[in-house]
C-alpha cells in the first residue's frame, strides 16, 4: 500500500523527536492537511493558561481541539484528501482511540514513529527553544520534557503491525 493509500496519518514520538518537523515534509510529499495541536493550542488557549500550566488543564483543551479537529478529518478524508495528525500520540490509548475512528469510518491509517534517543531529543529541544524557528509553538523547559517522558509509551511492534507503522529516525 502506498503513502498516498493512507488517509490519515498518525506521527507519534516523544518531545523533542521531530514529528511536526516530519509532519510538514508528509504533508507536503502527500498534498495532505497538516493538523498540528501545538498551533491550536497556542492560539486558542496558551494566552489563558494557569501559571504553572497544569497538566489537566492542558489535556481538558486538547480534548476539545481534537474533537473539532476530528470533525475536519472525516469532512477531509471523505473527499478522499488525506491529513497529518500531528497530535503528539504519546501514550498507546490515545493512538488506539484516533485509530478506532478512523477504522469505524473506513480510513485507511498509518502510523509514524518519530525513534529518537532522549538525549538527542533535548539538544533538540534546547536548540528549538533558541531558535524558536518554523516548528516552535512554545518553550519546553526540562521539567516539562522530563514529566513527557515520564508518560511517553513508544509503540510496541504488535501496535505497529496493526496500525502500518513505520518508523522513522
Amino acid at each position: 500500500m502506498s503513502e498516498t493509500t493512507y488517509l490519515v496519518h498518525l506521527v507519534c514520538g516523544s518531545t523533542g523527536a521531530g514529528k511536526t518537523t516530519h509532519a510538514l515534509k508528509l504533508s507536503e510529499e502527500l498534498g495532505a492537511i497538516h493538523f498540528p495541536i501545538d498551533e491550536w493550542m497556542t492560539t486558542l488557549f496558551w494566552m489563558d493558561s494557569p501559571e504553572p500550566i497544569r497538566h489537566d488543564w492542558a489535556m481538558e483543551r486538547i480534548d476539545r481541539c481534537e474533537s473539532q479537529i476530528w470533525i475536519l478529518v472525516r469532512r477531509l478524508a471523505e473527499k478522499g484528501i488525506a491529513v497529518v495528525l500531528d497530535l503528539g500520540f504519546t501514550r498507546r490509548d490515545h493512538r488506539r482511540k484516533i485509530a478506532e475512528l478512523a477504522a469505524e469510518a473506513g480510513f485507511p491509517l498509518r502510523l509514524h514513529f518519530i525513534d529518537v534517543p532522549a538525549g538527542e531529543r533535548w539538544r533538540r529541544v534546547e536548540k528549538r527553544n533558541a531558535e524558536k524557528g518554523e516548528t516552535f509553538a512554545m518553550e519546553v523547559d526540562r521539567e516539562m520534557f522530563d514529566f513527557m517522558e515520564g508518560i511517553w509509551e513508544a509503540p510496541h511492534e504488535a501496535e505497529m503491525t496493526a496500525l502500518n507503522g513505520v518508523r522513522v529516525s
